[in-house]
Parts: C-alpha cells; structure tokens; sequence
C-alpha cells in the first residue's frame, strides 16, 4: 500500500510515547534463564547488567542490549536487540513463578511485498527452566478475547489512540492527540492470552514499515511495549512505548456470525 499524501513516518510519532511507560527493572541482573521453546530450541540467558545479557541458542551466542520490565507481579516483558541483527528484535514475557513464557521475534524485510506489510512476527511459547520442569497453569495461546473491544491508549499529553479490535487478525486505530491525528488504518494483529487478565497484542502495519508488542495488564489498566521499523531517513529503531488504558466500549456476536 502506497503512502498517503501527509501521512506520517515512524519517527513522526514515536518521540515521547514512551512517557507514561513503566520503568525499567534490574531485577534481572545477575539471574539466568535456560527456557526451552516450542520448537525444540534451547535458549539460554545471563543478565549481566541492567543493560546486556549474554544468550545463546542451538546455533549462536552473542553479548547485545536488553531491558527488562515488571509488567505484573512475578511477569516480566523482555526485550532484546541484536547488534548484528538490525532488523530483528525479540521479546520475551516471562512469569518466574508460573514457568511460562511467551517469545515474539518481530523482523523487518529488507524489500516490501506488494498488499503485505513489511515487518513479520513469530510466536512460540516456552518454559522457564527447561525440559526438565513441570509449568503450572494454562499454557500461553492465540485468544479471541478482545474481539468487540473498543478502548483508548494515553501515551502521553500528546499521545492518544483509540483500538477497536475487529476478529482474530485484524484491529483498526485512529490518533485522537498527537502527530497523527485524524489518521487511521486496519491492521494485521495478533493476541494471546498468557494469564487472568494479562494480553500481549502485536501489530504489524501496511502503510509504514512497524511492528509492535505489547503487553496488556487489566489489573492495573497499563500497556507496556515497543516498536520495530524504518525511520523515515532508512534507519531501523527499536522504541520503547507504554499506556494507561481506558476501556469505553466491548461489542458481542452471535456466534452464528461472529468474525473470522
């Protein structure tokens, strides 16, 4: 999809809408994780600092840049960049106490394709501590949940959007406040559902190259994530944003034709 005429670019929005995000955490510091994915991987983690963590899975190792948020008692959203993997990033919500995980690889192509977006993401869950642990509760999975679900996300004084979450891969926004005002689009997205309460929505736009994740605490009505994309001089930047979540409406189906 061509871009509009004034339609604005990545770094057109993204300055400031980190404010009303929670802190980063250095929790992590000094702890190891050893999480094995659905997929067989074996992934290995060691937070050296607030900042850097040492990982390695079946085939690589490397140092890079991480940053580490409580997002729920006992949960933590990890986000991870790769120094010789630009377009790359990954997040992880880990639950220390559960032993569940949830990991998201968002991935910007190096060439759009025409009526896709040009940013990917892949889900696996996982489980925290190994092959050799038992998790508790429900494992992480694609809901239907927030489908019918009309809310507002405040980022910041400047940073207000409204989500209406249409079927199971698909949500619509407009910005009321901001740099983006009066623009608007339908989406690719995909929710799971990891606890009571607790929602990772990701995006993956058409008209501009972004992806996003974030997760959803209605507990205390916040949202915590990022974004992934392309800058409007062709830089790749991966952003830190963050919500107080007001819910305004929620639409029921019949079951007979409720969406996709």
């Amino acid at each position: 999809m061509e871009k509009p005429d004034g339609w604005k670019d990545y770094d057109d929005f993204v300055e400031g809408i980190d404010t009303n995000r929670l802190p980063s955490s250095d929790a992590l510091v000094g702890k190891q994780f050893a999480i094995a994915l659905s997929s067989g991987t074996q992934l290995a983690l060691d937070f050296k600092t607030k900042d850097t963590v040492a990982w390695s899975d079946d085939a690589v190792s490397d140092e890079d840049w991480y940053e580490a948020i409580i997002v729920a008692p006992n949960v933590y959203f990890v986000d991870i960049t790769f120094s010789t993997r630009p377009r790359d990033s990954l997040s992880l919500i880990v639950n220390t106490q559960s032993l569940r995980v949830l990991y998201i690889l968002s991935h910007v192509l190096e060439e759009k394709i025409e009526g896709e977006p040009q940013v990917t993401q892949e889900f696996q869950t996982g489980v925290l501590g190994g092959t050799s642990v038992t998790p508790k509760g429900p494992e992480p999975a694609a809901t239907r949940d927030l489908i019918g679900l009309r809310a507002f996300y405040r980022y910041s004084p400047n940073h207000l959007y409204e989500h209406i979450y249409m079927s199971s891969d698909r949500y619509a926004w407009q910005c009321l406040v901001g740099e983006q005002r009066g623009h608007g689009d339908v989406d690719l997205a995909t929710t799971y559902k990891f606890d009571e309460g607790q929602y990772i929505f990701t995006f993956r736009e058409f008209i501009i190259p972004v992806a996003s994740v974030f997760f959803y605490n209605w507990d205390d009505m916040r949202s915590t994530g990022k974004f992934l994309g392309i800058t409007s001089d062709g830089m790749i930047e991966n952003n830190p944003a963050g919500a107080f979540i007001q819910m305004a409406s929620m639409t029921y189906y019949d079951k007979s034709w409720a969406p996709v």
